[in-house]
């Protein structure tokens, strides 16, 4: 039986796999046009996968195309001197292993050029190829680079002058006759003479996450061996919560259908997710793991995450920005239908959070009035649901009793301290009661904050920072068409006033038979010593 794969690249005999017909289908037919395709994106998105897959179809294609596959990881601590002469013997490697796999013999010319190839500079390089060329007469040679960021930064410059010469040969024989060039930093990223571009930008190639068509095909292939199904709402669920990430989507599958144990004959249900999202929220796997490393390297990395964020901020997504390409680079960020950055998926957003919050605040002894004699399961009411505007009260009444300490959060940007301790003391809170939380859920072209279920119930909160009474008022109409698009009836409101003088403010009102219960929290407290 197959299983979902999450360690390196996946293969139909064993493990369940996306086919990406279209996507191929498209690649396929830019190779055929004589294309330089390049393809940057953040590890574990399926790349690998994909083009081993275009070259198994490039090989179907019969005698008409020679691909071949090139892999500059082990160059990473090299120089250009020991690169060139390496390359050489492994073009000539993979040129014998292809034809190798079609059961085809090499020719007397082709077997001399081999044996007398010499590569060390850029200059034998193209003389090479157009050597090869001549050899292979009608063959379309085509070179597929796998984990391009290799390369030795003194062998950038020269290796793609020489692509640029041959790629604007303008000869029907030019050899190579397609070059698919793949990493995770982009041209830009790469240091090199930037005047110098071996590829029309309209080539470059953009490998999407799954689609959920795609991802209710994957789970389907896992029933369709087992009998086992999903509820359509699980297989929903973890397209939203992974925004269709390939690692992500392979990964719950894994948890579901492996590790939780779930009997053959129990259908999988939201349950189940909820057990492998909380799961997955603690792991470190790679893909975490990566994550977690990237965005610690460099401290403006949470200001901008942040104010993505929390300040909903509408930052251009422009890859000459050095923190936002490095970001994308990541597959932290990407571009929205608007052309403005967003975080990829909501898994990432949770993960951030958990990374940047401090692990204790100083204030977790102040959630609860010391005469009050509450703690958390003091907000589930008799009938199994959750008091939440109680809840709400009791932390902008914590946020007052904290006073100005709050600003004394340890290891947080004072801009982001309300939300901060919002989102720890809703974390505490539904860890404690068994409930769950979801992060930034998309909900048409909006998007609302944080949504809680328990028992079925669910509880919409939308958060925002405080900028004029129009926006604030604007707010509550947002968060009405939200509360509608997911079938509830009541949303809550936050918005933190980081103003001198703020006023805190509770208020209610209905939309269209919505109701809106809203909070102005001030945030910045005065010191004792202001205090007149």
């Amino acid at each position: 039986m197959r299983c979902f794969g999450t360690f390196g690249p996946v293969y139909s005999d064993i493990n369940y796999v996306v086919s990406r017909k279209d996507e191929l289908a498209d690649y396929i037919n830019r190779v055929k046009q004589g294309r330089y395709v390049v393809l940057f994106a953040p590890r574990q998105t399926g790349k690998t996968t994909f083009f081993r897959n275009a070259l198994n179809a490039l090989e179907a294609e019969g005698n008409a195309y020679l691909p071949i596959h090139l892999n500059f990881e082990g160059y990473v601590d090299t120089d250009a001197d020991r690169f060139y002469p390496s390359l050489c013997r492994e073009i000539c490697r993979q040129i014998e292993y292809s034809l190798q796999k079609r059961k085809e013999n090499s020719s007397d010319d082709l077997l001399h050029f081999m044996e007398n190839a010499r590569i060390i500079d850029p200059v034998s390089m193209r003389e090479f190829f157009e050597n090869l060329g001549v050899v292979l007469q009608n063959k379309r040679f085509t070179i597929i680079i796998d984990e391009f960021d290799g390369i030795p930064p003194d062998a950038i410059r020269g290796f793609l002058h020489t692509l640029r010469q041959i790629y604007l040969s303008n000869t029907s024989l030019k050899c190579p006759y397609s070059v698919g060039i793949v990493g995770v930093k982009n041209i830009s990223q790469l240091n090199y003479d930037r005047s110098i571009s071996p590829f029309n930008i309209q080539d470059e190639f953009k490998l999407s996450n799954f689609a959920l068509a795609q991802v209710e095909d994957l789970y389907s292939q896992y029933t369709e061996e087992t009998g086992q199904p999903f509820i359509s709402e699980v297989i929903e669920a973890v397209h939203t919560q992974t925004a269709g990430q390939p690692f992500l989507v392979n990964r719950f599958g894994q948890i579901l259908t492996e590790e939780l144990k779930i009997p053959s004959s129990e259908t999988i249900q939201m349950h189940h997710f909820n057990k492998a999202y909380k799961k997955i929220l603690k792991e470190r796997n790679t893909n975490i793991s990566h994550l977690i490393t990237n965005i610690r390297r460099d401290p403006r990395f949470e200001k901008l995450l942040m104010r993505i964020t929390f300040y909903k901020e509408r930052r251009h997504f422009i890859l000459d920005d050095e923190i936002i390409s490095e970001l994308a680079t990541y597959g932290i960020i990407g571009e929205d239908d608007d052309g403005m950055c967003q975080i990829l998926n909501p898994i990432y957003l949770h993960r951030i959070l958990l990374t940047f919050q401090p692990l204790i605040n100083g204030l977790e002894d102040q959630y609860f009035a010391e005469d009050g004699g509450m703690d958390f399961t003091e907000y589930i009411s008799p009938h199994g649901e959750l008091q939440m505007r109680t809840l709400i009260d009791n932390f902008k009444d914590f946020i007052a009793r904290a006073g100005y300490r709050i600003l004394q959060v340890p290891d947080t940007p004072q801009e982001f301290v309300g939300q901060y301790l919002l989102f720890t003391y809703l974390d505490e809170f539904v860890n404690i009661v068994r409930a769950m939380m979801y992060l930034e859920v998309p909900v048409g072209r909006g998007r609302v904050d944080l949504i809680v279920r328990y028992n079925e119930h669910k509880y919409i909160i939308e958060t925002k920072v405080w900028r004029t009474e129009k926006t604030y008022q604007a707010g509550k109409q947002q968060l009405a068409a939200y509360l509608e698009l997911e079938g509830a009836t009541e949303g809550f409101y936050i918005v933190f006033d980081y103003r001198e003088n703020a006023i805190s403010k509770s208020e209610t009102d209905t939309y269209d038979g919505c109701t809106i219960q809203s909070y102005v929290i001030p945030v910045l407290q005065h010191r004792p010593s202001q205090v007149v």
